[in-house]
């Protein structure tokens, strides 16, 4: 036994190794997931792996058929199931957007019925602590809060934050063209606050950090190059706790899910959220309708008397 499970272990391709690796930086730079969940996901697509190479198959071979059969062939909770189905299709969903005219193989598979959990999204207090938390007297500060203030200004995604070219803003009309998921532009507002720390920071802080050279990318690093999702998720989580935010509670991704759910709160039109958001579906933008109503029931069994 000991000796089999051995040779499984072995059994997984360099390739799909480097896939899987990937694909978990990837999840965690973009969406914050606990460590716990990073790891379940890792153990499951090593998993779906070693037991593709019985079927001369690998991930990135693998047919709707071949995870059916993984499946039925391992059956789990609902619960596991559903973590499980939810690592895969956003495997696979991560691939197909790489890679143009790759077949999803997840995409006709049946979805288990579990309740819907809800995006996280900080109170507006906890917000204005976090946006006020870099020291703009300094370099980096400044970058910092020009960051944050755009991404809670305009709800992009890490990704599309940390890969704005310069060309992408328009200071004179306040707007960003950005490039989203399957290469969709979209323009989305700056708003006055932000734009005027980003201006600030075009004129004094990047022409110290691009250190006489011309780099394409809008927010730069201490090296002159352009940020990643690893180095923007570090800042935030060093100045949310430095105001007091429980690190568990912090992503970046938080960051547009409170964009969402405060421009909700405050009235805003469903459809307009949705193409701030660059959503596809007007179905995905409409969870954040639910988060809002949570919002609203705590409130009033916090105040009303009768509550």
């Amino acid at each position: 036994m000991k000796q089999n499970t051995s040779k499984e272990a072995a059994a997984i391709s360099d390739a799909d190794e480097q896939e899987i690796a990937a694909f978990i930086e990837r999840v965690w730079s973009e969406d914050g997931l606990a460590e716990r969940t990073l790891q379940a996901y890792r153990q499951d697509l090593e998993a779906l792996a070693r037991w593709l190479v019985g079927r001369g198959q690998s991930l990135r071979t693998a047919r709707r058929e071949d995870l059916s059969a993984f499946h039925g062939s391992q059956p789990v909770a609902v619960r596991s199931m559903a973590r499980r189905q939810s690592a895969f299709r956003r495997f696979y969903a991560s691939m197909a957007r790489d890679q143009p005219g790759f077949e999803d193989p997840t995409l006709l598979i049946e979805r288990p019925k579990t309740p819907r959990s809800l995006p996280k999204a900080l109170a507006e207090r906890e917000i204005e602590g976090l946006l006020h938390a870099p020291d703009v007297s300094t370099t980096l500060g400044l970058r910092d809060r020009a960051m944050l203030e755009l991404m809670y200004a305009s709800g992009l995604r890490v990704s599309e934050l940390v890969e704005l070219p310069l060309a992408a803003l328009n200071t004179r009309q306040g707007v960003l063209r950005v490039t989203g998921k399957g290469g969709k532009d979209r323009l989305v507002p700056v708003g006055e606050v932000a734009l005027e720390y980003i201006q600030t920071y075009l004129t004094q802080a990047r022409p110290v950090l691009a250190k006489g050279r011309q780099p394409p990318a809008l927010f730069l690093s201490k090296r002159g190059e352009g940020m990643t999702r690893q180095m923007f998720w570090t800042l935030v989580k060093r100045h949310a706790v430095s105001v007091g935010i429980n690190s568990k509670r912090i992503s970046p991704h938080v960051l547009r899910h409170s964009f969402a759910t405060h421009l909700l709160n405050h009235g805003a039109d469903l459809r307009a959220l949705q193409m701030l958001l660059g959503h596809s579906a007007l179905s995905t933008t409409q969870i954040y309708t639910l988060v809002a109503k949570e919002g609203l029931k705590r409130l009033h069994a916090q105040h009303h008397p009768r509550g």
